[in-house]
């Protein structure tokens, strides 16, 4: 049995919690295409998936479905067509690599919300992974590297004014933190 994350009452709360901001949520604007983006069909997503040889987990798949594309204020989730690995997308971010002699434990590594400290994180997997948005000076990527016993992706938000990256259990935890703030 799978999860049903409520991505439609999220978005609503997004919207309320934005409603004064000129331009605070409004589907991803496309330089070549529409500025609307209402959600994928299950064909686009297996599409997608297909093209990138992974099935997406639950959370992200199920968004896919509400928004294909989303901005708020200055972060971004990208239209299918757009996600991509990041050792294609961003190969400056996929050569990062872990500093030799630096090992994180997965007491460290395993730690999630406020406890987490973002230096503690294995920059090895960075080209595994799919970016999925981001912002001006920063990723929103999901890491299949690891994942949940219920099938879902570890997700990071990476930025260049952070040391390290905050880690997420799953997209849906991310989007949470990230879209209410």
């Amino acid at each position: 049995m799978s999860i049903q994350y409520a991505w439609a009452d999220l978005l609503q709360k997004v919207n309320e919690e934005n409603a004064e901001r000129p331009y605070a949520v409004r589907p991803y604007e496309l330089a070549d295409g529409p500025a609307t983006r209402p959600g994928a069909t299950e064909e686009e997503i297996a599409q997608h998936e297909e093209r990138l040889g992974v099935t997406f987990p639950q959370s992200y798949r199920q968004f896919l479905l509400v928004s294909h594309g989303l901005f708020v204020e200055d972060d971004y989730l990208v239209p299918l067509e757009r996600v991509g690995w990041v050792r294609d997308l961003e190969p400056d971010l996929a050569a990062l690599g872990t500093p030799p002699d630096y090992e994180v434990s997965d007491e460290d590594y395993f730690v999630y919300g406020d406890g987490q400290d973002t230096v503690h994180m294995r920059a090895e997997y960075l080209p595994e992974m799919l970016l999925v948005g981001g912002h001006d000076e920063g990723f929103f990527l999901l890491n299949p590297c690891i994942e949940t016993p219920d099938g879902e992706w570890e997700a990071w938000h990476a930025a260049a004014w952070m040391p390290g990256a905050e880690r997420y259990r799953s997209f849906w935890e991310m989007a949470n933190a990230k879209l209410m703030t």
